[in-house]
């Protein structure tokens, strides 16, 4: 990992607060909360470039995605994890839109229901939030738990995914 190219990034302003879309030249490799320490997801320092073909993706995208005309992502990923977080990780892309699952019925959808504390794990280290769609797992209760960009910004993608409007912030 280490001796493969500079990362890069761009912000990008969003209803949920600035966003930073962090890529390789293989793929988007993380998504960082406004005021969040990237260095939880353990990556090098990027450099900033508004213009790569990549973040410009992303963004139009992501606003898509704000703007309730997107329901899905096609931006190609680079997972940066271990075998067992990149397995959760690409678990969740297959939870539909509008859709939540909970710890237990993720972990048993990755076949070992006693794995629910692992899949947690594997979710607080989620890099690409939003688009690895890590705010549909919630508690056994259905509650609202364990969410990188706060548990407000979590509800707000939820109630995005039910049909509510987000404010225009672009």
């Amino acid at each position: 990992m280490e001796d493969q190219k500079q990362l890069i990034y761009k912000d990008i302003p969003s209803p949920v607060g600035m966003i930073r879309a962090i890529s390789s030249d293989i793929g988007l490799v993380a998504i960082i909360w406004e005021g969040e320490d990237y260095k939880r997801t353990k990556l090098s320092e990027p450099v900033r470039d508004d213009e790569h073909p990549l973040l410009l993706q992303t963004e139009t995208q992501l606003k898509e995605y704000f703007e309730n005309k997107r329901t899905t992502f096609d931006i190609p990923l680079d997972f940066r994890g271990t075998e067992f977080q990149v397995k959760v990780w690409e678990a969740l892309l297959k939870i539909p839109y509008g859709i939540t699952k909970t710890y237990g019925e993720l972990a048993k959808l990755l076949g070992d229901i006693k794995a629910v504390r692992a899949v947690g794990g594997a979710l607080n280290k989620n890099p690409v939030s939003i688009i690895v769609p890590c705010h549909r797992v919630v508690g056994a209760s259905g509650k609202l738990v364990g969410f990188a960009g706060g548990l407000e910004n979590k509800s707000i993608l939820l109630d995005l995914e039910q049909g509510f409007t987000m404010p225009k912030l672009f």
